[in-house]
């Protein structure tokens, strides 16, 4: 058996039947050339060949001397994991996210190995759907969308592709893969503590620094206390998930216009969506809302591992002016960045579980609302920059599913595909109503710094 660690452990202590620990991602498939209309019915007949199953998605939980482990599931029913479904009629792309909506308010059976692909037909305009969901403490996000690309070809003539259950396993990446959840950040440091002595210095040293500035500058003090909001309720069992692609060419001109990065403008774009839902509820706090958002402070080219940093990030939530909020949030990434570029990865990790800290005991306990320390996530993980296909049939757009949680009932995670930024939004179907309409409010938000700046 394989003992699981403590972050793994912690994504199955936190779960609870209004807080499922799952992560998904979904992807739109349009129809290889003149294939045939039950196209996706032969599919699911070959997939269901695939039926040697690899690590991770062959381990199922088990329990020794009332510690948890991974075992190898020898009697592993790949029908309960592998689900072949039509969408209702009309078959848009609502319906599509309603049955994802659906399903991701499922929680896993903890008896099996807690993984499951819905293959899903019935989309219009020739279109076919892979909705993909795995427990947080099997594979993190990032793994999952690493998974998700490798699975992919990007020769548009290969076929007899393996499923992402049966492909071959690979090693973990090194000790500089580090993964970028709050839970994460706060489980290292406490499973790390006698290693990280070193690092005290140097944390002390920005800590001090960046209290110190919080008590002087009240605009600044915001990130330490996040406003109260309906975004930080408890919350239901039921989820409500939106998705839609905005064009990378666009956002990267209005870059250009504000001499701003990628993310800044997804982030200065999901602000505004918030700023207008939450007006459109009458519940805009007067403080801005602050978001975590975990970054790249990579400074080569290299692929190993992964150079990430969690940032409070000030959402100007109050300003109506686009142009100014864009250049604030830039000016926050910049001088978080700038932070960081002066530390050492394992300080950067312990400086975050630090400043996280607060953040984590309100959001397992609720018993400190004075600690809100952010009111969303706002996640963008990487994607293909080209084209890529499964069988034949072209990878229209692929959508990340994350998790909301009591307390924190929306998380706004992105993926860049091709020349497309996919955002998929996760809510509180009741502590969030007529979530979908973000979509229109990012779109909103997008057209008013190209407005701003004459493009």
């Amino acid at each position: 058996m394989k003992p699981l660690n403590p972050t793994d452990q912690l994504f199955l202590w936190l779960e609870k039947r209004q807080q499922p620990m799952h992560v998904g991602g979904l992807q739109i498939f349009s129809f290889p050339e003149g294939a045939p209309d039950d196209y996706v019915a032969q599919l699911a007949e070959q997939l269901r060949k695939h039926e040697h199953i690899t690590p991770p998605f062959n381990q199922r939980l088990s329990y020794k001397l009332g510690q948890p482990g991974w075992v190898e599931d020898e009697h592993l029913d790949l029908e309960h994991h592998f689900r072949f479904e039509a969408l209702a009629t009309p078959g848009r792309i609502r319906e599509l996210l309603s049955f994802v909506s659906a399903e991701h308010s499922h929680l896993m059976d903890r008896e099996r190995p807690m993984w499951e692909v819905h293959l899903i037909e019935g989309l219009q305009d020739r279109q076919f759907a892979l909705y993909t969901k795995v427990h947080h403490s099997l594979v993190d996000g990032v793994s999952a969308m690493k998974m998700a690309t490798r699975m992919l070809s990007d020769n548009p003539q290969e076929t007899n592709m393996a499923p992402i259950w049966a492909m071959p396993e690979r090693t973990r990446s090194g000790a500089n893969d580090r993964s970028t959840s709050l839970w994460s950040s706060v489980a290292h440091l406490l499973r790390n503590s006698g290693r990280q002595l070193s690092t005290i210095p140097a944390v002390a040293k920005e800590l001090l620094k960046t209290i110190n500035r919080a008590r002087k500058d009240p605009a600044y003090d915001s990130i330490f206390h996040a406003p109260r909001s309906v975004l930080n309720q408890k919350v239901t069992g039921s989820r409500r998930f939106a998705a839609q692609s905005y064009s990378l060419n666009r956002i990267k001109a209005v870059c250009e216009a504000y001499n701003t990065t990628v993310n800044d403008v997804v982030t200065a774009m999901s602000a505004s969506a918030l700023r207008t839902y939450l007006i459109n509820q009458d519940a805009l706090p007067a403080k801005p809302l602050i978001a975590m958002v975990p970054v790249s402070l990579r400074h080569d080219d290299s692929s190993s591992g992964n150079q990430v940093g969690v940032i409070l990030a000030n959402l100007h939530t109050d300003l109506a002016d686009p142009s100014d909020r864009l250049t604030k949030i830039h000016h926050g990434m910049q001088e978080a960045k700038q932070r960081y570029r002066q530390m050492s990865p394992e300080e950067i990790i312990n400086y975050t579980a630090l400043t996280l800290a607060p953040a984590a005991f309100h959001f397992l306990t609720g018993m400190a609302p004075k600690w809100q320390t952010f009111n969303v996530v706002i996640s963008n993980v990487p994607g293909p920059n080209t084209p890529r296909y499964w069988n034949g049939a072209k990878l229209e757009g692929m959508y990340p599913v994350s998790i909301a949680m009591d307390r924190l009932a929306l998380n706004m995670t992105l993926t860049s595909y091709n020349d497309q930024i996919e955002f998929g939004l996760i809510g509180c179907r009741r502590t969030l109503p007529s979530l979908q309409r973000m979509l229109d409010y990012l779109e909103d938000g997008l057209a008013e710094l190209e407005a701003a700046a004459g493009l």
